[in-house]
């Protein structure tokens, strides 16, 4: 049974209720459900962290083990060349998400370093765009 890992940066344990009126009231239970429905046959491994380096100990696990990642970087999107260094170190396929429009934001998101690996970046969907991201990964990693 291939593999994904649905990896989420710093803040968004948070989710459903730090700022819903930009992130909405879905959870991260939720979105587990969504990456779930929309990958039948695949496991899939959930890391949440607010520590970079958990993140990225949890993508070095994730060579040779899974087939793909979805990843939310949250605020690292824009500060961390370490998880770019360690998702460029994954074979497989990477997107990354964002539940709200980060160039429609401040200008400091606008830019994602993470964007530099991944092989698509979805932005703006709200939770529907991890599913998208799911339904992609198992198109590439197929």
């Amino acid at each position: 049974m291939p593999t994904l890992l649905l990896l989420n940066g710093p803040n968004l344990n948070l989710l459903g209720q730090r700022e819903p009126h930009l992130y909405g009231a879905d959870t991260l239970e939720d979105v587990a459900r969504l990456c779930r429905e929309a990958a039948p046959g695949w496991e899939v491994r959930e890391v949440q962290s607010n520590h970079e380096g958990a993140l990225i100990d949890a993508v070095h696990a994730a060579r040779g083990a899974c087939a793909g990642i979805v990843v939310n970087p949250g605020a690292y999107s824009h500060t961390s060349i370490a998880l770019l260094d360690a998702l460029n170190a994954f074979e497989g396929p990477v997107m990354e998400v964002h539940v709200t429009n980060i160039h429609r934001r401040e200008t400091f998101r606008h830019r994602s370093y993470v964007s530099l690996r991944a092989d698509g970046v979805i932005a703006g969907l709200g939770v529907e765009g991890y599913a998208a991201a799911t339904r992609r990964i198992v198109q590439l990693a197929g």
